[in-house]
């Protein structure tokens, strides 16, 4: 068996969340062998690829993803085969799904195992988050069944009475559990009497179409849900994870727990950090139904400054592939019409261009633990997040100065819509490179087939004791 290494990264800027350095990255069965100084001649390869002038940064990890998700009457059009197709053209290698019980009939454990036996078909990696909506007498061997699946995250919803809302005694006792079996507890946190009251006011004046979205559900009910949540997580001591904050407030709320001791993170995404409630007076509102809604320009301003201070965690897409038929079909009553944009293909340069605004010039350092660095260690996924030997060789050849317009057709996420369309974003992937493969060059995209790995995550706990020291010295280098 010969023993040259399958591929060499050459001659680019190794950038991790802690630093960087020039090296040649040498790949050998799927994994990173090892880091060679870039002073040194190129390691024999069966490839190599120069990525002289260019960054060389760990594939992104999406933590909050929906792939074929069943609401209501409504179902996501896409698939793991079309949804990890996306990613990777987008330059995230591993994407996180929710098994989320589709109604009352399917159980926590049942959700997940078919998710999994769809996730068969996907390009890339992928981890599962569980979720529960009401408690049972079964839901503690659910969760313990779970862990033994490698799935250690449970989301719960504070809001959707009716469909995926969990009360405040499941959730309190899904946190205990939790405790026990070293997981993480995700929460989409908004105020449900809040959101539903101010939805029932609106509806009684006429006014419940799509343009009156971010009145329906105000910045309060996601504070309020979020100091809710932290309450009863200091209580149980459960570790928290806030999916999609979408005002300071919130993030603030989480920064002040941390502060206090406790395990708390903030998620946000890429449309929170770059859309504002403008978009709702606008001639195609419909392509910015999503739940929080947008927010004023203030806010929007606020929490892209939050994310360049390091107080915001991971930027996740949050990606829910419906189309602008299924967008349409309500329009005149956002109670039935289904909400989720996709996203997960423009999260690195939606993310990226950001960051850049927020800080004048954006550290690359700083964009990589949001975009995989933070994930991976929050989401306990081993291997990920990290250019170091020993990894998975899931990289990307980036390009942090390339400018593109967006045009949602060209996109490849299976709808009709980016609300993204006409943004001149920067920074994007020039080669993807997945568990060793490369799948995106400039010669194009080449599908790999049904490749992807289920990734069992470790405990949460665990995981963060165990996490290795930075391998290089950190630098602070802007670009």
């Amino acid at each position: 068996m010969s023993d040259t290494p399958d591929l060499v990264i050459a001659h680019g800027t190794v950038v991790n969340s802690f630093g960087r350095q020039q090296a040649h990255v040498v790949v050998r069965d799927g994994r990173i062998d090892r880091l060679v100084n870039a002073a040194e001649p190129v390691p024999d390869a069966n490839r190599v690829i120069d990525a002289a002038g260019l960054l060389v940064i760990p594939g992104g990890v999406d933590g909050h993803c929906h792939v074929a998700q069943i609401t209501g009457r409504f179902r996501t059009l896409d698939d793991y085969r079309t949804t990890s197709t996306a990613a990777l053209w987008g330059g995230t290698t591993t994407i996180i799904d929710f098994g989320i019980p589709r109604d009352a009939r399917e159980t926590p454990l049942a959700a997940v195992l078919h998710k999994k036996e769809l996730a068969r078909e996907s390009r890339c990696d992928v981890a599962l988050h569980g979720s529960v909506v009401q408690w049972d007498e079964t839901v503690p061997w659910q969760l313990e069944q779970l862990a033994a699946e490698g799935v250690r995250s449970v989301k719960m919803y504070t809001t959707n009475r009716g469909t995926t809302m969990a009360d405040g005694d499941t959730i309190l006792k899904v946190m205990r559990e939790m405790v026990r079996l070293d997981g993480l507890t995700y929460i989409h946190a908004e105020h449900d009497p809040i959101i539903a009251d101010c939805t029932g006011q609106h509806a009684d004046d006429g006014r419940i179409g799509i343009e009156h979205l971010h009145r329906t559900r105000p910045e309060l009910a996601e504070e309020v849900s979020v100091k809710e949540t932290l309450a009863m997580a200091e209580y149980t001591g459960a570790p928290v994870y806030f999916v999609h904050q979408s005002t300071p407030g919130a993030v603030d709320l989480v920064s002040e727990a941390r502060a206090r001791g406790q395990e708390a993170y903030s998620e946000t995404c890429p449309h929170y950090l770059t859309l504002d409630n403008s978009v709702y007076g606008s001639v195609m509102p419909e392509w910015y139904a999503c739940c929080p809604p947008m927010r004023s320009p203030q806010t929007v301003a606020a929490l892209r400054e939050r994310l360049a201070d390091g107080a915001i965690h991971t930027v996740a897409s949050d990606h829910s592939c419906y189309d602008l038929t299924q967008k349409r079909e309500r329009t005149d009553d956002i109670r039935e019409m289904p909400h989720g944009l996709p996203g997960v293909e423009t999260r690195m340069p939606v993310t990226f261009t950001a960051l850049r605004e927020a800080a004048g010039e954006a550290r690359v350092e700083d964009f990589v633990e949001v975009f995989a660095a933070g994930p991976a260690r929050i989401n306990a996924l081993p291997g990920k997040g990290t250019i170091a030997p020993g990894f998975d060789a899931d990289l990307v050849i980036f390009d942090p100065a390339e400018e593109r317009v967006v045009d949602g057709g060209a996109l490849h996420m299976g709808t009709d819509f980016s609300p993204f369309d006409g943004r001149t974003l920067t920074g994007w992937p020039a080669v993807v490179v997945s568990a060793g493969r490369v799948v995106l060059d400039g010669a194009g995209f080449h599908d790999p087939g049904p490749v992807g790995r289920f990734v069992p995550r470790a405990g949460f706990r665990e995981h963060q004791s165990a996490a290795p020291s930075a391998p290089i010295p950190a630098t602070q280098a802007t670009c």
